[in-house]
């Protein structure tokens, strides 16, 4: 396991009780695996977290987005807390590089595995939480999640925003390309490209081909934008 000293100055936040950030990044597959006592991995932080989470993201929407109604201030919510934004978040705080995992999961992939990423930067806020009380944790979330939203919510369709962008600005067409299929019949994994004429926009993996192209999307539009100024909302 990497140096969590290394992990807490990316983040922000210096853990009192560095035990609590150490079982929010425990995954019961290395709890299992190194017989540690019960409930010693990072679920119950999770649960924590994701209350915690919910609340924080739900009182900056109705603070920041008067003009929203419930239905429309909860469809909002679900896509910047949903699991492939967690996830997104995770990579580029390169949580996934500090978390235990039992060896199998390891080698599996598992340190890349949006279900894992997604749960340990919950149980991340739980354990802020925990150790610093509701601003700290709030300050996270605000810091990792709630910045950009306009960007994060395209997660729940960028295949279709991506489209409409290269339909706009290039003759092309937009292709996504199987790069790889790997795993057992229960737990593939699939990585895809979206290409546009000969230029990669981005990459994308998922435990189906649709995931694993709307990641793809999502990274493109974060390229094009990033790189070209291209509008994308």
């Amino acid at each position: 396991m990497k140096d969590l000293k290394e992990f807490q100055e990316t983040i922000g936040y210096e853990f009192r009780d560095e035990s609590l950030l150490r079982q929010a990044l425990t995954h019961s597959s290395y709890a299992n695996e190194h017989h540690m006592k019960k409930l010693s991995d990072n679920e119950r932080l999770e649960f924590l977290g994701d209350a915690v989470l919910e609340i924080v993201s739900s009182e900056f929407l109705y603070l920041n987005y008067t003009d929203l109604n419930e239905g429309k201030l909860s469809r909002l919510r679900a896509s910047i807390v949903c699991e492939p934004t967690l996830a997104y978040i995770s990579k580029e705080i390169n949580l996934g590089d500090y978390v235990l995992l039992s060896k199998g999961e390891d080698m599996t992939g598992g340190r890349t595995r949006k279900s894992i990423l997604s749960d340990a930067f919950e149980a991340t806020i739980g354990a802020i939480f925990l150790d610093g009380g509701i601003e700290p944790a709030s300050a996270y979330i605000h810091r990792f999640v709630l910045n950009d939203i306009e960007h994060k919510q395209l997660f729940h369709d960028s295949k279709t925003r991506l489209q409409e962008v290269i339909q706009a600005n290039y003759k092309e067409q937009l292709v996504y390309n199987l790069i790889s299929e790997s795993g057992p019949d229960h737990a593939k994994e699939f990585k895809v490209e979206a290409v546009v004429g000969n230029k990669v926009l981005g990459t994308g993996v998922g435990r189906t081909k649709k995931a694993a192209e709307q990641e793809a999307a999502y990274e493109g539009l974060m390229k094009l934008h990033k790189e070209e100024s291209i509008n994308i909302i």
